[in-house]
């Protein structure tokens, strides 16, 4: 017989192991890290490695063009930045983290920066400041609101004989004594004179002319910047709108009569441009997160780097550019950031 729509029939009772079944089991304690939930192949180790091998093209060009001192300096800066991170992190009973290489990279950069006929132990004391009071003082590796090798550069200008002496092209300086040596004009000291430098400007891109170790070869340092965006260690919004600020900039205001295009390129291929535009501008704990914030970032360096350049008592204006930015990322972030991750606040309905 079949059962009438309104009939109810009575259910057998459930067994405890039909419960069980039925009754969804949670762990005694849930875990959540932090957003975002994302796991990757990728660490801190690999991302250096990848910064490493992009930088050392450039760097190795420095050492052929200037000389066993480039590459003392480049090995007493690295060990300097290793030793500080070790002995610092030890002393504030932090876990020691220099496997990580983040160390090995600031060392490398701050060398980079660095004329090649400063004394050994200027870098030595460049590394002590970007690791113990810019890095380490403010939390160790993340935590750092500016680029730690950007601000020793910038601190080591206190001995502006050292840091304002550079070697010319071809003459490799050997040893770690000091050596009298005649200062060689920068194509940016012409530049900033009005007058166009005595270098060709397919000399600046290859690396045939003065300056610090790891700025001049700048065909170098853009192959670099290729690789870690085809490794997707960088973005291309600050590069593109730093260089791109610049060059707009120098075109349309140049500071000589005559070929407006080739003060352009002339003020993008000489000084620290690219090395700052590709390397240290984009150091993921100084830079927005958003890629509408890495335009501004990246616009903003721009501007900053020409007015200097232009206006200011130093020729090049590239560190302290992005140093200010740095110092605006917060909020830059908080301009740009999604409403989805608390950038913009929504007014209650009155």
């Amino acid at each position: 017989m079949e059962n009438h729509p309104e009939t109810k029939t009575a259910a057998a009772p459930e067994t405890p192991a039909a419960e069980e079944k039925k009754t969804p089991r949670f762990p005694e304690r849930l875990v959540i890290s932090p957003a975002p939930h994302i796991r990757t192949g990728e660490t801190t180790r690999s991302l250096m490695l990848d910064v490493v091998i992009a930088l050392l093209p450039a760097y190795l060009w420095g050492v052929y063009v200037f000389g066993l001192r480039a590459l003392m300096l480049g090995a007493a800066s690295i060990a300097a930045c290793v030793l500080f991170e070790a002995l610092s992190e030890l002393v504030m009973r932090r876990r020691v983290t220099i496997s990580d290489g983040s160390a090995v990279v600031t060392g490398l950069l701050l060398a980079m920066n660095l004329p090649s006929s400063v004394p050994i132990w200027l870098p030595v004391v460049g590394a002590f400041f970007a690791i113990v009071v810019v890095k380490q003082l403010f939390g160790g590796i993340g935590k750092n609101i500016v680029n730690p090798a950007m601000a020793a550069r910038v601190f080591l200008f206190s001995w502006p004989k050292e840091m304002g002496t550079f070697a010319e092209y071809g003459l490799r300086l050997s040893g770690i004594g000091q050596e009298d040596i005649t200062a060689g004009a920068t194509p940016l000291v012409s530049l900033k004179a009005g007058v166009f430098p005595d270098v060709t400007l397919a000399d600046m891109i290859l690396g045939k002319t003065g300056g610090c170790i790891g700025e001049v070869a700048s065909l170098l340092l853009i192959a670099g910047g290729a690789y870690l965006l085809i490794r997707r260690v960088i973005t291309w919004q600050i590069p593109v709108a730093f260089i791109g600020t610049v060059a707009l900039v120098t075109l349309l205001f140049p500071r000589t009569s005559g070929n407006n295009l080739n003060f352009m390129l002339s003020e993008i291929f000489s000084g620290g441009l690219m090395l700052g535009a590709i390397f240290m501008a984009t150091d993921y704990a100084t830079a927005p997160v958003t890629p509408r914030g890495r335009l501004i970032y990246g616009v903003g360096c721009g501007l900053i780097t020409v007015f200097i350049r232009y206006f200011g008592g130093y020729v090049e204006g590239v560190s302290f550019g992005i140093l200010i930015m740095n110092l605006l990322v917060w909020y830059i972030d908080r301009y740009t950031m999604p409403v989805r991750f608390g950038g913009k606040q929504v007014e209650a309905k009155k």
